[in-house]
Parts: C-alpha cells; structure tokens; sequence
C-alpha cells in the first residue's frame, strides 16, 4: 500500500516525527476524492490499471481484492449526501467497469483465477468454490445495486445462491472454504454481508444462515486469551491462526452492520489489543501481544519495537469510523499524512509502496459509513422497482 507501507517507515522514525507537527501531517493527507480519482482513471477508460494486473505476479487475491473495496468505496462515496447526481453517474459507471470484469474473468477462468496456486495442492471438502470469491462479487454487486437498483439483479441471485449452497456444505458447522479445508473469518464476513444486501434489496431472508454462523463465532471462535476472533479455522472448527488486525478490523467493521452488540464488543478489545498512538499518528498492530503471530503476505511491513502493521492500520480506518472513534480515526488520518509527506521527498520509495489494493482500502477507510448506515436501516436505493416476495 503506498501510504500505509510508508506508514512503516514514518513509524519507524520517531525522532524524525517529533520534529513534524501532527496538524502538518493530517493536511498533508490526499483527499479521499482525489484517492478515488486516481483508483477510477483506468477503469473509466475500459480497463484495469497496469498496477492492478501487476500485483497478479505477488498475489491474485490482491486483484480482487482491489476491486471488491474500490467499489466499496465508490458506493459510499455516491450515497454520501453532499454527491452530486454527476459524481453518482460517474461513479456507478466506474462500478459497472470493475463488475463486468470481475464476472468476465471469474466465468472465463474460474475461482482459481483469484487464488493462490495453493488452491490446487489438495483437494475441496465442500463444493470447490471459494467463499472468498463468492463473497466478494456478492458485495460488488450488492453494494452497487444500494446506489442504484438497475443492474446486476440476477447476479445478485445467483452469488447469494452460491454462498447459501456452499456454507454448511462439507462441515457440520455453517462455514465454508475459502481454500482448501480452511475457512477465513473475514470472507465469512464479507459473504454475511453480501448476504445481508440480497437481504434490503431484494426481500429476500438468510437470518438462519446468519444467525448460525453469529453464534458458533461467539461460542467457538475466540482466542482464550484476548477473547477476540480468531482469523483462521479448519471445517472442523479447529482454529489455525488467531486473532490478526488484518482480518478483525474488517470482521468489527461488518458486524456493525450484522450483529451490533458483538462488534461493538470486538471493536473495543481489538482498540485495547491492537490500537495504538506515538506522537498524536495512530497505527494498528497486527497481532495482540498475548498471541503474537508471523508476517505474511497479508501482514504487510511490521515496525520493530511497537509493531504497527501497514494492513492492519489500513484496515482499522474503516472500523474506526464506523464506530465512531472519532479520535484515533483522526490519528490514523494523521499518520497517513506523515507518510505522504515522507514519500514526497522519496519519489522510489513513492513508487515501490503504490498499489492498487492498499489504496482501494484507504479510500474506502477514510469515507466509509454511508452504505452501512443505509443497510443497517433497511432502506432501498434510488431506482428500485417495486420489491416482489423472494421465490
């Protein structure tokens, strides 16, 4: 991520931050509007950024996951009050680029075409399909029918189909694969909340499959220690990593908007475990101390001594907003803006940290709320046709 992999630098350098103001570095934060500019260039002109097809040859999650939190973005900032009918219009074209693509892509291709060559190392427990694919387009779509309901209605079907089909499929528990025997609490929250859009746009009724997964979390899928979720589990149940800031600030942001009490509760351990401030600029650890993990590729760069990772700080804008902490959400802006300001005197440093996945995430963090608070209240979109019954 550009400023969230320069977030690591400027973190890594408190004697250079005492020496620069916190106000300095929140003004030198880009605009989210600019941010999404620069993500939607590409798109607007018929096609993936260079940058986007680049992070292939690291991760091929990275590519959808660029996509999935670009329109995330986009949708928050078309249903924010102050868009403008023409901001509405350009932004529901750009979502409309990114979907036909993804779907091209993934019909073309299949799952494997956004999965680790690891998908294939041993074979599916449940249906062969991915949850973390699934959920993902589910939410592409959904979220952009809250825009505008007049597209993507019998996608939306089908994907809702996909995931309900898939859960509950190899395992007595209501989980699914996202790779092979291995299930991911945030693509579980990703495909919840698809689920929960197919919910408000189209009448449609998944409380079971919801409630389900809810109460084996709250019952089964705690760190002992920290009581917080864990990020990754066998079909079984076994938990094989645990509590990861790359995956809870996403699982905490989601659960405002699927069960309110339980993340309210998990926001609160994960600012108490995880959060963190030096010098006024916020960051977030990727592991609690009590359970510390090892880096990967979700990970990002970790800062020695406080342990600040670049994804997991990334990530916790979105869950800091929409929780309302409002005072180290504005830490976190800060830090962004310190490392801005570090990458404007370090054009290669600039050019090695920019990607499309960690941009996509900071926009979407920095201006998310709208889609949330739209969903939460059950409200329809603009253009919606009359709700018939779910067959």
């Amino acid at each position: 991520m550009r400023s969230t992999h320069a977030l690591a630098l400027v973190l890594g350098l408190p004697l250079a931050l005492a020496s620069a103001p916190r106000l300095i570095a929140a003004a030198a934060a880009p605009d989210p509007e600019a941010r999404l500019e620069d993500l939607s260039r590409s798109w607007a002109a018929g096609g993936p950024p260079e940058t986007v097809l680049e992070m292939r040859a690291i991760n091929p999650e990275y590519d959808l996951m660029s996509r999935t939190f670009l329109v995330l973005a986009l949708a928050d900032r078309a249903l924010a009050e102050v868009s403008p009918e023409a901001e509405q219009q350009e932004a529901l074209a750009v979502m409309d680029a990114v979907i036909a693509d993804t779907l091209a892509r993934t019909r073309a291709e299949g799952h494997r075409h956004w999965l680790l060559g690891y998908a294939d190392a041993r074979p599916w427990r449940g249906e062969g399909r991915s949850l973390f694919v699934d959920g993902e387009l589910l939410v592409m779509v959904g979220a952009r029918r809250m825009v505008r309901d007049d597209r993507w209605q019998a996608e939306t079907r089908e994907l809702a189909a996909a995931v309900v089909g898939n859960l509950g499929s190899a395992s007595a528990l209501p989980v699914a694969e996202s790779y092979p025997d291995e299930g991911w609490t945030f693509c579980h929250a990703m495909a919840h909340l698809g689920l929960r859009l197919h919910e408000v746009l189209d009448g449609a009724e998944h409380a079971v499959q919801r409630e389900a997964f809810l109460a084996w979390a709250r019952d089964e899928l705690r760190e002992p220690t920290t009581r917080l979720l864990a990020s990754e589990f066998a079909l079984d149940g076994t938990i094989h990593d645990g509590p990861e800031g790359s995956s809870i600030w996403f699982v905490v942001a989601v659960l405002a908007v699927l069960d309110p009490e339980l993340g309210a509760e998990q926001y609160a351990l994960a600012r108490e475990e995880l959060g963190g401030s030096v010098l006024g600029l916020g960051y977030a650890r990727e592991w609690p101390a009590s359970a510390a993990g090892f880096p990967d590729v979700d990970s990002g760069p970790i800062v020695p001594f406080i342990d600040a990772s670049a994804s997991s700080s990334g990530l916790a804008l979105a869950a800091s907003r929409i929780h309302g902490d409002t005072r180290w959400h504005g830490q976190l802006v800060a830090a962004l803006g310190a490392a801005e300001l570090v990458l404007l005197g370090l054009p290669r440093l600039a050019e090695m940290a920019d990607n499309p996945v960690g941009q996509a995430v900071v926009a979407w963090g920095t201006g998310a709320g709208p889609l949330f608070e739209l969903v939460s209240s059950g409200g329809t979109p603009a253009g919606s046709p009359p709700r018939e019954p779910p067959p």
